[in-house]
């Protein structure tokens, strides 16, 4: 019976490494300036209001300075979250 070798490649000690992705970076686009282009988590703000007229997500155009503001749907808000936007939930007032 021959004993199996592993050779030092095949040796792993500690722990396994993970890739860590990239960090995060959303596409956007303008409605003033027709503009496209990407921006991180730290340049949107998401905003979850009771209603769909109360859920967006804002940032400033990179481009031409304009304060932008789209409707956010389930999706958009899942994505957001988890790429680490950071989120404020309006609350109605009684």
């Amino acid at each position: 019976m021959n004993p199996t070798y592993l050779t030092p490649a095949a040796v792993r000690t500690g722990p396994v490494p993970v890739p860590v992705p990239a960090a995060v970076r959303f596409r956007a686009a303008c409605p003033d300036c027709r503009g496209r282009f990407e921006l991180a988590a730290g340049a949107l703000r998401l905003a979850i209001g009771a209603t769909s007229r109360t859920t967006f997500y804002t940032f400033t155009c990179p481009e031409c300075a304009a304060p932008v503001r789209k409707p956010a749907g389930e999706r958009i808000i899942e994505l957001l979250t988890g790429g680490g936007v950071r989120t404020l939930r309006l609350h109605a007032t009684p």
